[in-house]
């Protein structure tokens, strides 16, 4: 299993990295697909689409998106005693955030011109998307429940959609950003594997302990459900 997250994750960086040389050998020549999306959503009057994708660049990005939302999860899970759940997390962030900047500045490639607002170099890939990718790979590996995989799938499509709405990415910015977020974690998830199996079974035990003797699954402190060995 370790194995295989390493070699999946390692291959989305891989695609991602030539998707963003294609991208490169084109000069400023954007995809067919993102001159189309891009041309669609300026005339688009989607209803809340404006603030919702100004919030997601809040929230995506940022102080808030680089230090709040990394920072307080990984206190949140502190919190209810899952170090290594955290410290996952924090890596996880790290590497993409790295990678996307590694990325942005090997490439540079130019943002569309009708961007509705201020931000950093490089187009390719998107940084807010790849956060949010990253984020729902890693809820899905510690908490994971169909529920939450259908939300993080939601929240990085939601995410897409606002950085090409407010014209900051191309269509295939946002593709480049999801692969690197999910290979990313993914390839952070098999380094973690161990000692986040180790932490599991000590939440197992701990809900074991509050609710002893009727031989079922217990509950750990996010109420995720995990088998007793």
């Amino acid at each position: 299993m370790t194995f295989s997250l390493v070699a999946l994750g390692l291959l989305l960086i891989a695609l991602a990295t030539t998707l963003g040389a294609w991208a490169f050998a084109r000069g400023n020549t954007p995809f067919a697909v993102d001159a189309w999306w891009n041309n669609l959503l300026v005339d688009a009057a989607v209803p809340l689409a404006g603030p919702v994708s100004h919030a997601m660049n809040v929230i995506g990005g940022g102080w808030v998106g680089v230090l709040v939302v990394p920072l307080g999860g990984a206190g949140a899970l502190i919190a209810v005693r899952r170090p290594w759940a955290a410290a996952f997390f924090l890596t996880a962030e790290a590497v993409s955030a790295a990678l996307v900047q590694l990325l942005k500045h090997l490439f540079g490639r130019a943002r569309p011109t009708e961007i509705l607002i201020m931000s950093d170099y490089g187009s390719y890939p998107s940084g807010h998307v790849a956060n949010a990718a990253t984020i729902a790979v890693c809820a899905v590996v510690l908490f994971p429940r169909l529920v939450v995989a259908l939300v993080g799938a939601a929240w990085i499509l939601l995410m897409a959609f606002s950085r090409t709405y407010l014209h900051a990415h191309w269509l295939s910015d946002t593709v480049g950003g999801a692969l690197v977020g999910i290979g990313a974690a993914l390839v952070v998830a098999a380094v973690f594997s161990v000692p986040l199996a180790r932490e599991r079974r000590l939440v197992a035990s701990r809900g074991s302990a509050r609710r002893p003797g009727d031989g079922s699954d217990s509950d750990d402190a996010f109420g995720v459900r995990v088998d007793r060995e």
